[in-house]
């Protein structure tokens, strides 16, 4: 898997989906899943199994952060490490979002249980990227998925090496 040029460790090259078909929140999350080349080169990734993962976690608690983001997540160990995939949909999904807007940014994060670190940056990270509308008007308006990968990859390698006390 080649990494995105200006991205970090979390967010590779094959990670975007665009145009989501999907308007359901599960059938959503699946199509991210089985659609993502970042998840399709993983050995050993059952990935129907994985949507089946991150689908049940769904189902115990909604995931969406409202401002049409999402953040779907599922622990496997059959990940060594942590990834990121991103489903963008132009028409909307209904999510049961704490504002009830349609969710557009549909993020998919795999990673082993025993990485409950990485975890946590992770979903700091799209917390704060996602709450700024600029940002996400830019994903959204992006014309190729190579352009968003490199927007997401910078923007991740930018706030996780942010030091400790630094102004976000």
């Amino acid at each position: 898997m080649r990494p995105v040029e200006v991205g970090d460790r979390f967010f590779r090259a094959g990670s975007v989906v665009r145009e989501l078909e999907s308007e359901n929140k599960y059938e959503a999350i699946r199509e991210v899943v089985l659609r993502a080349p970042v998840f399709q080169q993983i050995d050993g990734l059952d990935l129907e199994h994985f949507a089946q993962i991150v689908i049940r976690r769904e189902r115990e608690l909604s995931t969406g952060f409202g401002h049409g983001v999402a953040v779907a997540h599922g622990r496997t160990p059959a990940v060594d490490d942590s990834y990121v995939a991103l489903g963008v949909s132009r028409s909307g999904i209904d999510y049961d979002a704490p504002d009830d807007l349609p969710v557009h940014l549909l993020f998919v994060v795999a990673n082993h249980p025993e990485q409950q670190m990485d975890y946590l940056k992770i979903i700091s990270t799209l917390a704060c990227l996602c709450r700024n509308d600029a940002f996400r008007q830019e994903l959204l308006s992006s014309v190729c998925q190579d352009e968003i990968e490199a927007k997401l990859g910078t923007a991740f390698r930018e706030r996780i090496q942010l030091p400790v006390g630094s102004p976000s």
